[in-house]
Parts: C-alpha cells; sequence; structure tokens
C-alpha cells in the first residue's frame, strides 16, 4: 500500500505537468494585428474584431490596429466592417493581418424595421431604403427632401418654394381625405409628427416601411406609412471631427412678363373700365423689385469617438436661407447628441436629445394681388407705378386710378415683419437588459416638446390696410409635450436549420397643449412694435386654451425562420385612443407576411447568376385618428363674451353656443393593404431588381360631412363616411455598371398608383378649392368612382373666331350653358413618378446626376385667372398681347372682357422631367493631409434644379397651393416659385 502511493503522486504530478504545458501551448497569451483595405491598402478605423464563441471583442484604432488577449491557439477571429465582406480567421500565431474586401452584397446589411432589425435577405415586406451617398453635397433644407425621387412609391413634392423646405410626402397615394396623410416619422425609435427639427447631415439610415405588413407594428399612426430614420452615432475607436459647409445660391427658375404701360392702356381702352391718360411711362419693373438672388448658408459640425464601453456623438449646425423674393427668410439652429454605455456585459445604457430654434417670415402667396398676394401682384400692378407715393414718402404708392391693386413691395411690407418662430426638445433614454444571449429587455422614455410663438405687425404708416387699420399686431404662443414610454421584450433563437425570432411590449404615449393669444390695434407709429403699445386690444380676439390626448398600445411580433428559405412574419398591435368613444376606442391591426427564398433551393442551385431571388407577400391593418380633435367624441360647446363695458352690462356673463354635433360612434379610419413583391440579386450582386405590386383599401373614413340645416346651429359633423382606394406597382432597379478604377453605378425608380374614392355615406359630392373671387366658385370636385381632387368646371372649346369669347362646351345638350353643364376637366394625380441617379466615380473624382419627374398630372393654373382673365384694371401678363380684336381672328387667345368660367381653358399638363441635382465632389489624398491628421478634405459643386422639361407655363410644375391637403392637389395659385440653386461646399474630417 505504501509503494502505490509512494508511486503515484509522482505521476500525478508529472500528468499534471504534461497537462499545464498542454494548456499553455494551446493559449497565445495576447494576438495583435492590424485591418486594412484589401484594394487600397489604407487602414480601416473602427472595424470590430471578435473572437468566436467568447465574450472577446474589440475595435481597430486610428491606423487600423487591434490587440485581443488570453486567445487560443487555432480560434476562429472575425473581422467585420460595414461595407466589407465578413472574413474569418484562424488564429496560428501571434501576429494576424487581415484584408478587407468590399462588399458587393447588401443582402447582408441590417435593417431597421419596427421595434427591431433585421438582415435585408430576410425581410419579407415592402421597405425602401434611401441612399444618403451625396447627401451633403446637396442643397437641402428639411430631411424630407432627402425622400425625393429616391425610393419607389414615395412621392415627394415641395409644393412651394418658400424658404424652410416644407415638403408633401405620399406613401403609395392619397390615404386620407380630412386626416393627415403624412407618413409617421420615427428618429431613433421616438415618434414624431414631423422632422423639421432634424439637419439632413445628422441622419445616418432612412428606411420606409410601405406596406400594412411591415407598418402594421406602429397600428393606429401607421396607415400612412412609416419613415424610420436612425441618426449617426459614435464607433469604437473612430475618432472624429466631421464639417460640412455649403454656400448656395437662389436664383428663380422662370419669369413671368407683364405689360408695359402703354400696352396696359390699350388693354384698358378695350375692358373700358379704367379711364387712363395718354403717355403714361414705365417706372417700374416690378418683377427685378420683387425677386432677388437668394442666399442660404449651411454649416454642420460634428464630433464623433467611442470606446468598447462607451460611445458618443456630438453635432450642431446652423442655417440660414434668405429667399427669392424681398424679405423672405428661414433660419435655423440644431444641436444632437447621444452616448451609448455599456455598463456591464449584460446592461446597456443609450440616450439621445435633440434641440433646434427655427424662425421664419410668412410672406403672403396663394392669394389674388387684391388680397395682398405677393407673386400675382408682380403681374398684376401697371408698370407706371412708383414704388412710393412721392407726396408721401413714408407710403406706398397707391394711385391706381381707382383699380384696387397693392404693389408687390407693398404686399411684402404687410407680412415683413410677421415672424413664425419654433424651439423643440426631443430627449429619450434606454436601458437594454441582456438575461441571456438569446433574451433582452429595452424600456425607453421620451419627451417632445416644442414651444411655437407667431408673431404679426402691420405698421399704421407705410400701407393703405395698414393705415385703415390703425396698425395691427398679435401675438400667438403654444406649448405642446408628448410624452413616450414603452418597453419591448425581444427573444431571438437559432437552432439548427430553424430560427425564431419574438417581439411583444407596450407603449404609452401622452400629449399635453396650451395655448394664447393676443390681438391689438391702434399703434401710434412704427418705431415699436410690441403690444404694450397698442392703445385698443381686442377683447373678443384675445385667450387662452388648452387640451390633451393619450394612446395606450400592446403589440407583438412573431417570426420564423427555416433554412433562410422559407420566412414568416405576424403581428398584432392594439390601441386606445382618448380621442374616440368608449365603446369604440380599441382598435385591432394585425398582419402578416410571408416569404420564399427560391435562391436557396437546390433547382437553383447550379444557376450562378442568381445571388438571390425571393417572393414575398403580406396582408394587414392599420389605422388613423389624426384627423380628429382632441374631444372629438364630445359634445363641445363655443364661449362668447358679453360686452360688460356697455351700460348695464357691467356684471354680464358670457354666453354658450354648440361648436359641434356630437358623433356616439366615431370610430378608426381603417387602411386593409395587401402586398406581393420580388427580390432579385444577381451577375455578382451587381443588379438588385425589387418588384411590388399592392392594393389599398381605406374604410370608415373621418370626414366633416354636411348636415340638413335644422334646429342644431352647427352645419356639419365628423363621422367615418367614406371607402377610397389605391392600387399600384413599383420597380427599383440598382445596377453597378462598372466597378474597376472607373466606378459606374445607377438606381432607377418607378410608381404607378391609382387612386379612387369608392363610395360616401351621408354627403355625396364635397365641393372645395375657391380661387378668383371675380370666379367665386369651387374648382376641385370629390365624389365616389372617380380619382381624389379632380378639377371639375367647363369644357372650353378655344375662341371663337367671329366674336372673340371663349366657347364652352354644351354638355347635356339643352342648347344652352348653365351650370349643369360642368364636368370634370383634369385629374391632379400623375400616371406615375419616377427618379434616377448615376453616380460616376474615377480616381477621387465623384459625379451624381439625379433626375427626377412626373407625367400625366394636370395643374389647375389659377393664376392665369389673375393673369390672362382681362375682366377688371389689373395689369396682364404679355400673353394677352396675341387676344381676340376683331371678327375673323384665329387665336388661342379670348378678346378683353371675355366670360370667364372655370374651365379647361386654366388646365395644363403637369408633366416634367428634372435634372433635380449635378453635384462634383473631389476628394483629396496626399501624405501631408495624413500626417495632419485629415482623413477626408472633398470640395464640391452641385446645382440644384438645373434643368426642367415640361409644357407647363407657369414657374413651376411641382406645385400645390393647398400643400398637404389630401382632397386638393396640383392648383397653382400665385403659389412661391421654386427655386435654381448653385453650390459651393466642403466636406472636412479629421
Amino acid at each position: 500500500m505504501a509503494f502505490s502511493i509512494k508511486m503515484t503522486r509522482p505521476i500525478l504530478l508529472f500528468l499534471l505537468l504534461l497537462l499545464t504545458l498542454s494548456l499553455r501551448a494551446q493559449q497565445i497569451a495576447t494576438v495583435r494585428g492590424k485591418v486594412i483595405d484589401g484594394q487600397t491598402k489604407q487602414p480601416i478605423v473602427g472595424a470590430t474584431v471578435a473572437v468566436s464563441g467568447a465574450n472577446t471583442v474589440t475595435s481597430t484604432d486610428a491606423d487600423g490596429a487591434f490587440s485581443l488577449s488570453r486567445i487560443a491557439a487555432r480560434a476562429t477571429v472575425i473581422v467585420s466592417y460595414v461595407g466589407y465582406e465578413t472574413s474569418r480567421i484562424i488564429v496560428q500565431g501571434a501576429t494576424l493581418d487581415v484584408a478587407l474586401q468590399a462588399s458587393s452584397s447588401s443582402l447582408e446589411d441590417v435593417v431597421v424595421i419596427g421595434y427591431g432589425s433585421v438582415k435585408r435577405k430576410d425581410v419579407t415586406t415592402a421597405i425602401s431604403s434611401v441612399s444618403l451617398e451625396d447627401l451633403n453635397e446637396r442643397p437641402i433644407v428639411s430631411a424630407g427632401q432627402a425622400l425625393q425621387g429616391r425610393a419607389a412609391g414615395v412621392a415627394v413634392i415641395q409644393p412651394n418654394g418658400a424658404p424652410g423646405g416644407e415638403t408633401s410626402i405620399r406613401v403609395r397615394g392619397t390615404t386620407s381625405f380630412n386626416a393627415s396623410n403624412n407618413p409617421l416619422y420615427v428618429v431613433d425609435g421616438v415618434p414624431v409628427d414631423n422632422i423639421n427639427f432634424l439637419s439632413p447631415n445628422d441622419m445616418a439610415d432612412i428606411q420606409v416601411l410601405k406596406d400594412a405588413s411591415s407598418a402594421a407594428i406602429y397600428g393606429s399612426r401607421a396607415a400612412n406609412g412609416v419613415v424610420l430614420i436612425t441618426t449617426k452615432q459614435g464607433k469604437a475607436g473612430d475618432a472624429k471631427i466631421a464639417l460640412n459647409a455649403q454656400l448656395t445660391q437662389n436664383n428663380v427658375i422662370s419669369k413671368l412678363e407683364s405689360l408695359n404701360a402703354a400696352e396696359y392702356k390699350g388693354l384698358q381702352d378695350e375692358i373700358g373700365l379704367v379711364n387712363l391718360p395718354d403717355g403714361l411711362p414705365d417706372k417700374t419693373n416690378w418683377f427685378d423689385e420683387t425677386f432677388t438672388k437668394g442666399l442660404m448658408q449651411n454649416y454642420q459640425l460634428s464630433i464623433s469617438d467611442g470606446t468598447e464601453k462607451l460611445r458618443y456623438f456630438l453635432s450642431g449646425g446652423y442655417l440660414d436661407e434668405a429667399g427669392i423674393i424681398q424679405s423672405s427668410f428661414y433660419r435655423r439652429y440644431n444641436i444632437r447628441g447621444n452616448i451609448e454605455n455599456n455598463i456591464r456585459p449584460w446592461l446597456k445604457l443609450n440616450a439621445n436629445i435633440a434641440y433646434s430654434d427655427d424662425i421664419r417670415n410668412g410672406i403672403n402667396t396663394g392669394n389674388g394681388a387684391n388680397r395682398g398676394g405677393v407673386v400675382l401682384s408682380v403681374i398684376n400692378t401697371p408698370t407706371y407705378a412708383d414704388i412710393w407715393d412721392q407726396d408721401n414718402p413714408a407710403q406706398y404708392y397707391a394711385d391706381f386710378y381707382g383699380v384696387n391693386i397693392s404693389s408687390p413691395l407693398e404686399n411684402i411690407a404687410r407680412t415683413k415683419n410677421n415672424k413664425g418662430r419654433e424651439n423643440r426638445l426631443i430627449a429619450s433614454g434606454s436601458a437594454t437588459v441582456n438575461f441571456t444571449p438569446d433574451l433582452s429587455f429595452k424600456t425607453m422614455l421620451s419627451l417632445d416638446r416644442r414651444n411655437g410663438l407667431t408673431t404679426t405687425f402691420l405698421d399704421p404708416i407705410s400701407t393703405t390696410w395698414g393705415r385703415t387699420q390703425y396698425g395691427t399686431a398679435s401675438d400667438n404662443r403654444n406649448m405642446n409635450t408628448v410624452i413616450t414610454f414603452d418597453n419591448v421584450l425581444n427573444y431571438k433563437k437559432q437552432w439548427g436549420r430553424h430560427g425564431l425570432d419574438l417581439m411583444g411590449g407596450t407603449s404609452w404615449t401622452a400629449s399635453d397643449y396650451t395655448n394664447s393669444w393676443i390681438n391689438g390695434s391702434h399703434f401710434r407709429n412704427d418705431l415699436i412694435e410690441t403690444l404694450n403699445v397698442a392703445n385698443k386690444i381686442s377683447w373678443t380676439d384675445t385667450g387662452t386654451g388648452a387640451s390633451n390626448w393619450a394612446i395606450m398600445s400592446l403589440f407583438g411580433r412573431a417570426s420564423y425562420n427555416f433554412d433562410g428559405k422559407y420566412l414568416v412574419t405576424a403581428n398584432l398591435r392594439g390601441d386606445g385612443s382618448s380621442k374616440l368613444h368608449p365603446d369604440y376606442r380599441w382598435g385591432t391591426f394585425p398582419s402578416f407576411s410571408a416569404a420564399w427564398r427560391l435562391s436557396s433551393e437546390g433547382f437553383l442551385a447550379d444557376v450562378s447568376w442568381i445571388n438571390d431571388l425571393k417572393i414575398r407577400g403580406g396582408w394587414g391593418q392599420t389605422g388613423n385618428q389624426s384627423g380628429l380633435t382632441d374631444y372629438a367624441y364630445l359634445q363641445l360647446y363655443n364661449v362668447n363674451r358679453v360686452a360688460w363695458f356697455v351700460t348695464g352690462q357691467e356684471n354680464a356673463l358670457p354666453t354658450t353656443n354648440q361648436a359641434n354635433l356630437r358623433t356616439r360612434d366615431l370610430r378608426w379610419e381603417t387602411t386593409t393593404q395587401s402586398n406581393i413583391g420580388l427580390d432579385f440579386t444577381g451577375f455578382a450582386n451587381r443588379l438588385t431588381v425589387n418588384l411590388d405590386y399592392y392594393d389599398k383599401k381605406t374604410t370608415d373614413m373621418l370626414m366633416y360631412a354636411t348636415v340638413p340645416t335644422g334646429a342644431a346651429q352647427v352645419g356639419s359633423i365628423m363621422r367615418n363616411e367614406g371607402v377610397m382606394r389605391n392600387k399600384g406597382f413599383e420597380v427599383n432597379v440598382s445596377s453597378k455598371n462598372l466597378v474597376n478604377n472607373f466606378k459606374w453605378s445607377t438606381d432607377f425608380n418607378i410608381s404607378f398608383n391609382r387612386n379612387k374614392l369608392t363610395d360616401l355615406e351621408l354627403q355625396k359630392i364635397y365641393s372645395t378649392a375657391r380661387t378668383a373671387d371675380f370666379v367665386d366658385d369651387y374648382v376641385v370636385r370629390n365624389e365616389p368612382g372617380r380619382s381624389l381632387g379632380g378639377f371639375f368646371g367647363y369644357i372650353s372649346d378655344g375662341v371663337d373666331p367671329e366674336t372673340g369669347e371663349l366657347r364652352y362646351r354644351d354638355v347635356n345638350g339643352d342648347g344652352r350653358i348653365s351650370s349643369s353643364d360642368r364636368t370634370y376637366i383634369g385629374d391632379p394625380n400623375p400616371d406615375f413618378t419616377f427618379g434616377l441617379t448615376n453616380n460616376f466615380n474615377y480616381k477621387g473624382f465623384n459625379l451624381s446626376i439625379f433626375l427626377q419627374g412626373s407625367y400625366g398630372n394636370d395643374i389647375f393654373n389659377a393664376s392665369r385667372i389673375e393673369t390672362e382673365g382681362m375682366y377688371d384694371g389689373k395689369n396682364q401678363s404679355i400673353r394677352v398681347l396675341d387676344r381676340w380684336r376683331v371678327p375673323g381672328q384665329e387665336t388661342s387667345i379670348p378678346k378683353a372682357g371675355f366670360d370667364l368660367k372655370n374651365s379647361s381653358y386654366f388646365v395644363e399638363d403637369g408633366s416634367y422631367l428634372r435634372v433635380k441635382n449635378v453635384s462634383l465632389s473631389y476628394a483629396i489624398k496626399t501624405a501631408s493631409l495624413s500626417r495632419l491628421g485629415i482623413t477626408r478634405l472633398q470640395p464640391f459643386v452641385s446645382v440644384s434644379n438645373l434643368l426642367t422639361l415640361t409644357k407647363y407655363t407657369g414657374f413651376d410644375p411641382e406645385v400645390n397651393q393647398w400643400g398637404n391637403n389630401g382632397a386638393v392637389q396640383g392648383i397653382d395659385w400665385g403659389t412661391y416659385p421654386q427655386s435654381r440653386s448653385f453650390v459651393m461646399g466642403l466636406n472636412l474630417e479629421f
């Protein structure tokens, strides 16, 4: 026994020594290496270096170097970086150098979806990714402009050219009549109603959820699609300071000319309403006095850095845009910051904060010259007039021989002191807890606070209107606070060929709104613009208000993936809104989608030119309640003040009257959408094609319906009234035409949409859009069986050569022209819209050419009623020089004083092809710049709205005076024109 113990101890010691040596032989103390670009041989900063099967991860530094400690021999190291193919290397020594190759496929890119993300190759729904490659080289003001022409099915127009870059965005057509048609914007997980506060330079990624199966996870707020925006964030080991500076000159694209003084007198002699003396001189070119060269300055600076545990991004910007019409402007200051901290391996904290402060001036456009409209008064003001009254030098000239005209400069003066200002703070904080590698929980609280201030001041001296009012001023303030609290649980598991992704959560949103307003008049002079020097404060137009609303939501998603071939996703969301009657408050919005990847099947395994081929389809429902007031289902009352200063009424109390008709069954507006699509990538990942067909039906549309006159004091009621349908087809094609030293890539998209109002329950016809006072009739009619926004009026059959009158068609054949002869005369909905971008790159030079256009849409040019109507003493455009004058004359312009009606005479083809942007940049790379730490020095020049091919005779075919109105489109009535922009700029990073 003793012998046995004596022999055992040395054997055990020997075996332990061998085991220790073996373990040491299998472990390498430290692995160091460098990651470079396989083509340029330049270091890649911020690449992720991880050890497979372990928690060891790091990032490359400014030289592309990295270091890994306590790594086992033969371990697999995974190196990845955005835009490059992921590389897997087996450790065989203490040194590991890696050359990454540029990725030729976007299939592995991560796509942001509602409350999560997914690889692009696994997407089962209709999602468009918007390219931001040339964003820094375009003179865009709002983030919405970045979408224009870049995504199939997303129609973006800039309804007017006023400073501030407001846009109208439609995802797969107009969905609602009275409710909002704007998509829901989600910025870093925070839902917001607009993105005017966001600098385009801060955006890192844009995804548009177009079909209901992708958007239904946002339920009641997603009927018009969802735009998901991810802002830039800091990266580990990638310290960077970036500057983008732009200087832009804006010029009016086209010019409309008016009659000179002699021509104007000749016209007025024919009309016979104004008696003008002979020999009036031409004194003022009103176009040159009104329009100017606008200047825009835009500076954006950002700083970012990070480690494995802590990453941050800070940015700030200043934008100052002076418009092409005198005194119009827009200024914005913006700051943004986010920080991400891995407190523990199982806990990550994230905080975002954004603040913007913008101010603009509101020029009066979209009105006739008799209403103070600036654009139309440029044409309507006679050229014999002076700018200032010679007898009263502080007053604008107003002696127009009895004609109700005010010059464009006087109309500008009426609004030049009006200012609209808003400051906005959006802050959010989130915590993500990883219970296991497969199970995580994220909670996020966000605040969106907006403070608005609108002030006006009309001096009592310079303008005719100001003198009659003795000067006026107003002060309107509002504050809106929206708080959102989200909690989301995610479970993701992969075993064998099976993948399961489960998500469930809750969302609570509450809004609190307050406002106040005060109006005054009777100012002594124009030296002080504040209301404290007004002698008369309105006692009926001064007050305060407040309201609130809330939404509570429950949602969930389940996704299953078998072997990358068969993919299924289902969503369900329930929303309860305080705006709706308690019996109809909750809405349930389900969706499902599925995809089949044919390229993974055996029968296509030998087809080498197919990289990916997938068929997908989906169905879902989304809701809308944005058109409702905060207390829509309740009975509301107006409060009327009684004149307490009247003798005998010193202690009078206010009276009330009915403000609305209560709707007890008010419920959700619901959009049901089906979608089928095909995704193809082939020819060594150089060609990508996406095809989609959709059928989109909106029921229970929220509308204001007119009710018969009765005992009620209100003539309309908000109710669920109609049904509308949109059907469409979308094509997106991306190709890499040349991929060597000279690179050429092309992105093309085209969208076809057919819209129809299919049913109205109570009120069968909705007429709207009244323009010129002289005609005094609506030009838009909406009724079942027609596309939305159709133009309604008389059909013009040209000028009668014997009488000079404009002939109108006797549609009903009763032998006379009456209101019953009116019919549909135009359709503002395009047959299709498209965008085409070509990018060329060679040895640091990059040329981008972006074309965008629309085909088949009509425009009702109501401006021509004012500039070619020849019905009163206003000046007219030079087109009326071709008017009919003698019997037998063949012309397209009727006689002076013709019978003027809303007719097809004013309907024009609004189709256009526009060279939207051309930009040229050069990336300067030298050894001296590298020594200075400058990683990017890229000067650039660009031109926007360079060329427009169109038959439209107005300023610009991209127009809609009614802006985002769903029921009215394509009307031009003295609208602020678009501009051509010339840009010089610089991108600098170090």
